[in-house]
């Protein structure tokens, strides 16, 4: 596991796909570590030591979601992304928050079967291979009265058997036909998805499965597409469901990450008339699961005590401080992330490591049309998207995808049929696809 890195290893980490904003990384970056300190402790003081939840201030598209979504997939923690104004009150037709800790166990169960899954590939792959020589050369009918006679096909058989072993081996059966029972699955029932209680109508689906016979089907497959349904069928005999989930469950405990997105949109002061679905109330929910309880998931009770909480917020007609008193103390870590400026403009479309030129040069490079970008075409893009977002809304890195995506629009259009397969784009090239912008004439094609 990568939860053992040092702060400083995950800052690194974050770097290589996120420009600046240090202070967040940081502050991730000590909320992770503090969680490798907290398993060396004694049981009895573990227990006690609760994770400290971390607020993210800052305008879209500065890389509040992106450090969250980064993060987990750096350390292998079960990840969960949702936005604050999904959720209602009890009562009221809408999703409740308790369903956040039964997505992310489902999300943490997803996450340890794909690490058995490679576990058991091998011994796997092996089965499939005997399951696939039993279809191609089939035991005998032979009768039981005739025991000479069946020990002689038994020998026979394998011979036969390791013939077709090598010839399968070697690629040569790939398009031989066979015939295969696949289980048939049963069309999902959801009754109560809509009335917050989305977990009922997982267990009557459940439920359904068990009381219902398994229809199987008999298909022609060819063996390369057979051994693509029997390697499936094969590795889920050889994972075993209850430790899948008990390792699931305990991992969500201790290592879970919710990402809460908009919260700054649950702000606010009480509503003065009609009901209040989506703000006090919303707050009020969230408290509890914030705090520490037990939600009950069809995989058992998961307790959210140790899970680490992410909020995120613009905040541009409300502060932290509209949120309720205690949900504000459960955020006890604040940090403000800046605005991005041209110079971050230029790192966003340098320095990553999937940046979105190389993106662009890659998917050309299908087309055998080779993209080239010039540090003065780099300097161009970032200058006019930074002038964009000043002179418009202010959306942070994404303006960049818009921008680039006019400079390359007619290269992309025209990549199959260009006579010229190199493409430099520079200063010059920039200026000429976006002349408009770069005189301020016309703002309305670049704005989302």
């Amino acid at each position: 596991m990568a939860d053992s890195m040092t702060p400083k290893q995950i800052v690194s980490e974050l770097d290589k796909y996120i420009v600046g904003q240090s202070a967040a990384k940081k502050a991730v970056a000590v909320a992770i570590r503090n969680r490798w300190r907290r398993q060396q402790l004694p049981a009895e003081l573990r227990a006690d030591v609760t994770p400290k939840n971390i607020i993210l201030i800052g305008p879209t598209g500065v890389g509040k979601t992106e450090i969250a979504r980064r993060l987990a997939a750096l350390v292998g923690a079960p990840f969960i992304k949702v936005e604050a104004t999904k959720f209602t009150e009890v009562g009221y037709v809408g999703r409740d928050v308790e369903s956040i800790i039964r997505d992310l166990t489902e999300a943490g169960i997803g996450l340890v079967r794909q690490e058995m899954r490679a576990t058991v590939q091998e011994k796997a792959r092996e089965r499939v291979t005997e399951r696939l020589l039993d279809l191609l050369v089939p035991a005998p009918k032979t009768s039981p009265w005739e025991p000479d006679q069946e020990k002689e096909d038994n020998e026979r058989r394998q011979r036969t058997r390791e013939k077709m072993k090598a010839k399968l081996d070697a690629g040569e059966l790939e398009d031989r036909m066979v015939e295969l029972s696949i289980e048939q699955k049963a069309t999902p029932v959801q009754i109560f998805s809509n009335l917050g209680m989305e977990n009922m109508d997982v267990d009557l689906q459940g439920m359904f499965d068990k009381m219902m016979p398994k229809s199987t089907q008999p298909r022609q497959l060819p063996v390369k597409d057979a051994r693509k349904v029997l390697l499936e069928q094969e590795t889920e005999a050889l994972i075993d469901r209850s430790t899948v989930v008990e390792q699931a469950v305990e991992r969500v405990e201790n290592q879970g990450m919710v990402f809460l997105d908009e919260i700054d949109k649950v702000c606010g002061p009480q509503s003065s008339h009609g009901p209040d679905v989506s703000r006090q109330g919303v707050q009020r929910d969230l408290l509890p699961v914030v705090e520490g309880t037990t939600v009950n998931t069809k995989h058992g009770p998961v307790r959210t005590d140790h899970i680490l909480f992410i909020a995120a917020g613009a905040f541009h007609t409300s502060k932290p401080a509209d949120l309720m008193p205690e949900l504000q103390g459960r955020f006890p870590i604040r940090v403000e992330l800046t605005d991005l400026t041209k110079a971050d403009f230029l790192r966003v479309l340098t320095e990553p490591k999937h940046a979105l030129p190389k993106q662009y040069a890659e998917l050309l490079k299908t087309e055998g049309v080779e993209l080239e970008f010039t540090r003065d075409g780099l300097e161009a893009i970032a200058d006019i998207a930074f002038d964009v977002n000043r002179s418009s809304q202010n959306i942070g890195a994404r303006r960049l995808h818009t921008v680039m995506e006019k400079v390359v629009e007619e290269v992309s259009f025209d990549g199959p049929d260009l006579s010229q397969k190199k493409v430099v784009i520079d200063g010059k090239f920039v200026r000429e696809k976006l002349g408009a912008i770069a005189h301020r004439e016309d703002l309305s094609k670049f704005i989302l």
